[in-house]
């Protein structure tokens, strides 16, 4: 047994299944020494009774097994209910969302009710059973002592003690059942454990901050390639621009330059150095990335900014507030920095919690800057006035910018252009605005899209 199952086990079932063993073990010898048959007649039950619950044991385990799997299936259903509230509402399927909870939940109670049933047969059987053993000392006793074989005391110290022997016995038949009932919880807990891990540096001082793709393919399944032999290089002191059609890979490449997955083949580099040799913490401690899907906490406005850098004055914090374009809705907040915004930021619009969400990115201030459509719920005048706040802490820093709209990248140094997940263009703004190529029509469709 590993370490986690052997410290799951000691703590909940093996301590009282060892003293119940031992109790048995100590009382059977001390009685076998007054009269064997006596000792005989009260536990030669206690095999069948073994028996019993090791030849249902596949039984018990498969039946825990489908209890197991049909809980999970409740659980995530009714996750994706939460997650999912305002699509659900929206689109009218509450009666739809509800008639599938309702036949995952008759499903659990179906297996949960014959597990059950099961256990009780098996445990009110077993203590049946039981009783043969003290109705079998009591008629061979009885016969015993008609003989003379023992005599009167004998025979009632074995009845006293016959009727309380069977407790620490059904002690350990309920803990073994206990023990099958765990077996999948603790063969999943196994499986987790078994996962390789990968020995890492943690020792990282580059030359410099590139970031470079080198023949990277990727996929999240076998048979849905995202990424095909993707090759550029985001130099330090540049933006460099990932656009594209959507799915055609831009936040996957993004997410992969800060190896949030491991990649099928190629290499990715940081400052020359493989990123499948650097720590994954001692790797992040690199990166400032705003997600397109902001997390926020239910915590202080304060609080969710400083996770950027805990150790942050509230001065520091303000100071890149103002960058982001946060303090003037802060201001008017009830408590200021210190409003508690909520669930993932609930009382706030999705523009302030994007600039929340920039703010904590400034606030690392990191060597590399990850931007996944880090303006996309913004208007244009904050959108503008952010850009010159976040341009002044980019310099001499990789910036990776994702993003749709194409006023956002037009500064960019490179400009990486991805389709159906391969490099299709590459270079500066002015050199991509060729003619029919795959950049300048994605202005030009922009173009006509706003007026």
């Amino acid at each position: 047994m590993t370490v986690v199952t052997w410290s799951i086990l000691s703590r909940m079932r093996l301590p009282q299944l060892f003293a119940s063993f031992i109790s048995i073990a100590l009382i059977a010898i001390g009685m076998a020494f007054y009269n064997w048959q006596l000792t005989l007649a009260l536990f030669w039950v206690v095999p069948l009774e073994l028996a019993i619950v090791l030849l249902s044991k596949r039984s018990m385990r498969k039946g825990n097994e489908s209890n197991y799997w049909n809980k999970r299936a409740v659980s995530e259903q009714i996750q994706e209910g939460l997650d999912t509230i305002q699509e659900i509402k929206s689109y009218n399927q509450e009666n739809d969302y509800l008639d599938k909870l309702d036949e995952k939940i008759n499903t659990y109670e179906k297996v949960l009710t014959r597990n059950e049933l099961v256990l009780g047969i098996l445990v009110n059987g077993s203590q049946s059973i039981l009783k043969l053993g003290l109705a079998s000392a009591i008629i061979i006793g009885a016969n015993l002592l008609s003989q003379g074989s023992i005599d009167l005391f004998t025979y009632l110290i074995f009845m006293v003690i016959g009727s309380r022997i069977y407790t620490p016995i059904q002690e350990v038949l309920n803990n073994l059942a206990a023990l099958i009932y765990l077996d999948i919880r603790i063969n999943r807990m196994n499986e987790m454990e078994m996962l390789p891990i990968q020995q890492r540096t943690t020792e990282f001082h580059p030359n410099n901050y590139d970031i470079e793709f080198n023949h990277v393919d990727f996929s999240y399944e076998v048979g849905k390639q995202i990424l095909k032999d993707v090759s550029f290089t985001a130099k330090q002191g540049e933006i460099t621009a990932l656009v594209g059609s959507s799915g055609s890979g831009k936040s996957t490449a993004a997410k992969l330059a800060a190896h949030f997955w491991d990649i099928q083949s190629g290499k990715i580099t940081l400052g020359g150095l493989d990123i499948k040799q650097i720590d994954p913490e001692t790797l992040l401690k690199n990166f400032s990335i705003v997600f397109q899907d902001v997390v926020l906490f239910n915590a202080s406005i304060m609080d969710n900014i400083r996770i950027g850098k805990r150790d942050a004055s509230d001065e520091e914090v303000v100071r890149v507030a103002k960058l982001a374009r946060c303090d003037e809705f802060v201001r008017k907040m009830p408590q200021g920095y210190q409003t508690v915004i909520g669930e993932n930021g609930e009382t706030l619009s999705g523009g302030e919690r994007q600039r929340i969400s920039i703010a904590r990115a400034l606030l690392k201030n990191a060597p590399i800057v990850l931007l996944d459509e880090a303006t996309a719920s913004l208007d244009v005048e904050n959108e503008t006035q952010i850009q010159l706040g976040i341009s002044e802490l980019i310099r001499n820093k990789t910036v990776l910018i994702i993003a749709h709209r194409m006023r956002t990248v037009v500064n960019a140094d490179k400009i990486i252009v991805l389709d159906k997940g391969s490099v299709a263009e590459s270079g500066s703004p002015e050199l991509l605005r060729k003619p029919n190529g795959i950049f300048t029509q994605m202005l030009e469709r922009q173009v006509i899209s706003v007026n």
